[in-house]
């Protein structure tokens, strides 16, 4: 037998041609990192996109308020809690502001307007146990957000999903906390 008949048949990766990459790469040069390859409904992304970053600027606030409402006996590891979570939250807001950017929106910081558009909502509890409660809460709805948001982005921005998805790993993750603390109180 022949080494061809051996031999298994393999597809060959789809790529472009260099100069169609660099035909492209030249049209629409002001959408910038928004190429035609781009599968996503852009205006949706962007949508979407606003609704998370209220959603962190919201819990930011939260986060801020009973960090330095929180007292009591065993109030300070929690407070610590609250202001780590609260900077994390603002990094999550800054990121996903830079995203909106770079596909041609604009973080929308409107606080007249943010709180329609949260998913989360800004409960400020009474005691130290109720802001962890209302942490936990709002961090449950941010996971269950952020998925739906995940699973739309799949397969069609796949920057806009890796950024989410790491977001979501962190909700998590204070969400955890959040639960750990609520146990302990």
């Amino acid at each position: 037998m022949s080494e061809s008949k051996h031999e298994t048949k393999t597809s060959k990766p789809a790529f472009s041609d260099v100069e169609a990459l660099r035909r492209r790469a030249r049209k629409n040069v002001e959408d910038g990192a928004v190429t035609d390859v781009y599968a996503a409904d852009r205006k949706e992304v962007i949508l979407r996109l606003n609704e998370a970053l209220a959603t962190e600027l919201t819990c930011v606030l939260r986060y801020r308020r009973h960090y330095y409402m929180a007292d009591g006996i065993s109030s300070e590891a929690v407070k610590e809690e609250f202001k780590d979570h609260a900077e994390e939250e603002q990094e999550h807001a800054d990121k996903i502001a830079q995203r909106i950017v770079q596909l041609g929106g604009a973080p929308d910081m409107n606080p007249a307007t943010f709180a329609a558009r949260s998913h989360s909502e800004y409960v400020e509890g009474n005691s130290l146990a109720d802001m962890v409660k209302e942490n936990l809460i709002a961090e449950r709805i941010a996971i269950e957000s952020y998925t739906e948001i995940i699973n739309y982005l799949a397969g069609k921005d796949p920057t806009s999903h890796k950024l989410m998805r790491e977001i979501l790993a962190k909700e998590e993750e204070h969400a955890e906390d959040m639960a750990s603390l609520l146990k302990r109180q």
